[in-house]
C-alpha cells in the first residue's frame, strides 16, 4: 500500500512537468514575440552571400550581448593601430578577409613564433611529401585540396606498396 501512495505521490508532483510538450506547434503569438526579439537584437541572417547576421554586418546598431570590458584610451587604440600597419596586421582591400601581412609577406618583418624553427631541408621535404600526397589548397574559392578534388590521383598515396608499381589501368605521372 506504502509503495502504492508513494507512485500516486510521485505521478502527480511530475504531471506538470510532462503537460508541456516541447514538440507542441508555436502559437502565432509566440513567433511573432520571438520575431520582434530577433529584429530587435539583429539575431536574423543579412542579404547577399555574406551569411552574416545583422548585428555582424552592423555592430553599432544593435546593443551589445556580451558586457564589454573597460574602455581603452584614444592613445591606447592610436598605438595598437600603428603597430598593426607596420607589422601588416590589418585587412587588405577586397573580399580575400587575408591580412596585408599574408598578401605581401616580404613587405613586412616576420613576427616570432611560438613554435620552434624548421630548417629548409625540414621546410622542402614537407612541401614534397605535401604535394605527393595531394595536401595542397587547389585554385579556387571553395578551399578544397587537391585529394579531395582528384581522388583518384592521390587515392594510393598513403600506401607505400601500391607507390612502387602502377595498378593495372592507372596512368602514374
Amino acid at each position: 500500500m506504502k509503495f502504492k501512495t508513494a507512485l500516486l505521490v510521485l505521478s502527480l508532483a511530475a504531471a506538470p512537468a510532462f503537460a508541456s510538450d516541447p514538440s507542441a506547434p508555436k502559437t502565432r503569438e509566440q513567433v511573432r514575440a520571438e520575431l520582434f526579439q530577433a529584429i530587435a537584437s539583429g539575431d536574423m541572417l543579412g542579404g547577399g552571400e555574406t551569411s552574416m547576421k545583422l548585428n555582424q554586418i552592423n555592430p553599432r546598431l544593435y546593443p551589445s550581448a556580451k558586457p564589454v570590458g573597460t574602455p581603452k584610451t584614444r592613445s591606447q587604440v592610436v598605438t595598437e593601430l600603428e603597430q598593426a600597419i607596420k607589422t601588416g596586421d590589418v585587412m587588405a582591400a577586397g573580399e580575400s578577409g587575408a591580412k596585408l601581412n599574408e598578401i605581401a609577406p616580404a613587405s613586412y618583418p616576420v613576427q616570432a613564433t611560438a613554435g620552434q624553427s624548421k630548417s629548409r631541408e625540414q621546410v622542402k621535404q614537407e612541401l614534397a611529401e605535401a604535394i605527393h600526397h595531394g595536401e595542397m589548397m587547389a585554385n579556387g574559392e571553395d578551399g578544397r585540396m587537391l585529394n579531395e578534388i582528384y581522388p583518384g590521383l592521390y587515392r594510393d598515396s598513403h600506401n607505400v606498396a601500391s607507390d612502387s608499381a602502377p595498378q593495372s589501368g592507372e596512368r602514374r605521372f
